[in-house]
């Protein structure tokens, strides 16, 4: 029952790469899913290769347990699956991107010869923008030991022959990507728009760079480096220290990945693996051009290419009435991200800035915007006397800078910033304002399956809750009082919840209970129904009880967007699942679990996937909705997804993805649903 979660992973990633050749798709949108589909992989080096290089070298019996039943040589199936992929991403640009800009007025110089008149122009740009960023260096002597590659720049390796005495050399060239736009927009001729690479900008003028000498071969280069941070889980000192000296080291650790162009010999392949001291494992041969993710910069010329912006949609009683706590007093509101404006959530903070009566503000946050207009309200808030307290969580994966510095502007504001241990994350999206009047306490919550981030709310799927009942918001006051403690320890903490679902508490238990309510109903002979939408399935527990649910009868269906390790469809074990997979404009990332058929049924959301790490190693909340009519609307918002026919696929037991075409009418979910939410205004 149990499927690869590297293999499952990257079969999201030809999903992403899928709609890169759907010609349905606007064309600057599908430049826009290589960029993904390059920048995903890009991760996937940096994070999971290690990992499976790693299992590879472990004895048969248990490589096969770590790689789950895959009985190759787990990292030859996955390379060989990359290699795949990376063929339908090269014809897919070439054979399809390339020829239809060109339809639409735009030639991208890729790998092709230079208008006459461009090549004066190229050299004009190569000599007064980009070459005092160029830092050659010869690979010989100590300067070859002193150059250490970082992580994902791009590089030149140039072979130059010395005439006067004879002997080759080996070079290296920055391509200063980083610090200048990948993308040069040239002259303009016969109503065309020229777009030339960086890199072939200094390709095309490099013998500046060495005179007296004949240059012999020029091939491009990169390096993924390991991105894990290397934190003892017993540590003493200043926690945001140790991650800001891993953070520098990162850029230099060990290569997970090393990329060089097609066609280089295999004497340079040798001596840069000795220069750079290289595994061969850990060589591949790639594309002349590297770090695609920056396809996401392509110019944008006025054409109509793009997908026409959906206005967020705002409710009439919540912007007219102008205080948010007077609404939340009155009702539950319920927010879908990104078809509904993110207002709401950023009035919540701004008006408990400055509202007198606001005494404590809590607030978990885990990737903050790099603008944050949430944070600068949390700033204001300290200045004007509130007590304002914020849980970082220094280790989320890539955005750690990002949060380092805001913990620091915010502390030198007054707000009390408190930081994880190495061994737990605080992946939950919750809020907490008090507010006192007279004797009187009130308070207010938002429970999120998103980050507080204004900038990810305009094309990340989400719900949002914004509360006022007295017992989700006391036990939310209880789990900041336990994330305050010095002592974060599960043992020496039996907290009690009734209402929230909080993992390494009662989270796992309660979704063992809903299960097993499933499984009662099936044996009853009443109709038994689990319907989940999350962006990963892993957790091995998980996949047995809802195995074990198919079996007795339940009828599971599942939106897994990237990882799923569960097989469905296996006759005696998971007949009764079905999984689809949903990817389209927005990145589909609530999560949503409903127990139960309609009016009875259990309606959940929150942060946790439903992996090992979520449910074992982070705290992570998730809440029942009480109100009726925000448990319709999940309901509708889950129905419309799996009605979709147009940009859903279905898993088959085999795990490949199948288009679905049930239905006789074309269904596309997200505008289905920004339909649905409009129609309700």
């Amino acid at each position: 029952m149990f499927y690869n979660r590297d293999l499952s992973w990257l079969g999201f990633n030809l999903r992403v790469l899928q709609e890169a050749s759907d010609k349905q798709v606007p064309l600057y949108e599908r430049i826009k899913f290589l960029s993904i589909f390059s920048s995903n992989l890009d991760e996937f080096f940096r994070v999971r290769y290690p990992s499976i290089v790693a299992i590879s070298k472990l004895n048969k019996k248990t490589r096969l347990q770590a790689s789950q039943g895959i009985t190759e040589d787990i990292d030859e199936v996955i390379q060989n699956e990359i290699n795949r992929q990376l063929h339908v991403f090269g014809s897919t640009l070439l054979n399809e991107i390339i020829p239809e800009l060109k339809e639409n007025n735009i030639i991208f110089y890729y790998n092709s010869t230079l208008r006459t008149e461009h090549i004066p122009e190229v050299k004009e740009i190569f000599l007064s923008k980009v070459l005092s960023f160029i830092q050659p260096i010869f690979l010989e002597g100590n300067a070859s030991q002193a150059f250490v590659p970082e992580n994902n720049r791009l590089y030149f390796v140039i072979t130059l022959n010395d005439a006067d005495k004879g002997t080759l050399k080996q070079a290296i060239v920055n391509i200063p990507s980083g610090k200048l736009n990948r993308f040069f927009v040239l002259t303009a001729y016969e109503n065309f728009e020229y777009v030339i690479f960086i890199d072939d900008i200094i390709r095309e003028n490099v013998s500046f760079l060495f005179p007296g000498l004949d240059i012999t071969g020029i091939f491009s280069i990169k390096f993924n480096r390991n991105a894990e941070l290397h934190l003892v889980e017993e540590f003493s000192g200043d926690l945001l220290t140790k991650i800001e000296k891993q953070l520098k080291k990162r850029d230099y650790g060990s290569p997970s990945r090393f990329l060089f162009e097609t066609g280089m010999p295999r004497n340079l392949q040798l001596f840069l693996a000795s220069a750079f001291n290289l595994k061969f494992e850990d060589m591949f041969a790639g594309g002349r051009y590297h770090n695609l993710s920056d396809l996401a910069s392509f110019p944008r010329f006025d054409k109509d290419l793009s997908y026409k912006k959906r206005k967020p949609l705002t409710s009439a009683n919540i912007t007219d009435s102008g205080d948010i706590f007077n609404i939340l007093n009155t009702k539950d509101v319920l927010l879908h991200i990104p078809y509904q404006s993110y207002n709401p959530v950023l009035s919540f903070f701004n008006q408990s800035a400055v509202d007198a009566n606001v005494k404590d503000i809590y607030i978990t946050l885990y990737r903050v915007a790099a603008e944050s207009h949430i944070v600068n309200a949390l700033i204001s808030a300290a200045k004007n006397g509130k007590n304002v307290t914020a849980f970082i969580e220094l280790k989320a994966r890539f955005d750690e800078a990002n949060n380092i510095k805001w913990s620091r502007v915010m502390k030198d504001a007054g707000v009390k910033i408190i930081y994880s241990i190495p061994d737990i994350k605080v992946h939950s999206k919750i809020a907490l304002v008090t507010k006192c009047k007279g004797e009187e306490t009130l308070s207010y919550a938002i429970l999120s399956t998103g980050n507080f981030n204004e900038v990810t709310a305009q094309f990340y799927t989400d719900h949002v809750l914004m509360t006022s009942d007295q017992q989700i918001t006391g036990e939310l006051l209880t789990l900041f009082k336990f994330l305050q403690k010095k002592d974060k320890s599960i043992e020496d903490n039996k907290l009690k919840f009734h209402n929230l679902l909080v993992s390494q508490f009662n989270m796992n238990e309660r979704f063992k209970k809903l299960i097993e309510n499933e499984i009662q109903k099936a044996h009853d002979g009443k109709e038994a129904l689990i319907r989940i939408k999350v962006n990963n399935l892993e957790e091995p527990y998980f996949i047995s009880e809802l195995c074990k649910a198919s079996q007795a009868g339940v009828t599971i269906k599942m939106i897994i967007r990237s990882v799923c390790c569960l097989i469905p469809g296996l006759p005696g074990i998971s007949e009764h699942i079905t999984i689809k997979r949903l990817v389209d404009q927005y990145l589909e990332h609530t999560r949503l679990l409903i127990f139960g058929t309609d009016d009875n049924a259990e309606v959940i959301i929150g942060s946790a996937d439903l992996m090992n790490r979520n449910l074992y190693n982070r705290i992570e909340v998730d809440v029942p909705i009480k109100n009726s009519d925000c448990k319709k609307e999940l309901i509708d918002y889950f129905n419309l997804q799996w009605q979709d026919n147009d940009k859903a696929v279905v898993l088959s037991s085999d795990m490949e993805q199948q288009k679905d075409n049930s239905g006789t009418q074309k269904i596309n979910a997200q505008q289905a649903i920004y339909d649905y939410l409009q129609n309700k205004i």
